[in-house]
């Protein structure tokens, strides 16, 4: 019978490495796609899932639900902070363009 304490260990191991692919998959998408607007889209998408990913395994292999809550309030502010400069840097994006014509 495998302890509880190993499987705790995998499971947040394998948040981990769930969590460097996404931010890997963002990084890429942000080298590799053509406009702006699809490099914020990869961006913004992948890094906010890797970020969760990351602190729940954080929060997984620490296993305190105080350390927790404090994980959710960083990664809800993340969601927050990622969309409203992807916004604000499409619109610049947006009225450059605009401009430019």
């Amino acid at each position: 019978m495998v302890p509880l304490e190993l499987l705790r260990e995998i499971g947040g191991a394998l948040l981990l490495i769930a969590g460097a692919f996404f931010f890997t998959a963002g990084t890429v998408g942000l080298i590799r796609f053509p406009d702006v607007r699809s490099r914020l889209h990869a961006l913004a998408k992948a890094d906010t899932l890797g970020l969760g990913l990351v602190l729940l395994g954080v929060g997984v292999l620490l296993g305190s639900w105080t350390v927790g809550v404090v994980l959710l309030a960083t990664w809800i502010l993340a969601l927050g902070a990622a969309s409203v400069s992807a916004h604000v840097l499409a619109r610049l994006e947006r009225e450059q363009r605009e401009g430019a014509s």
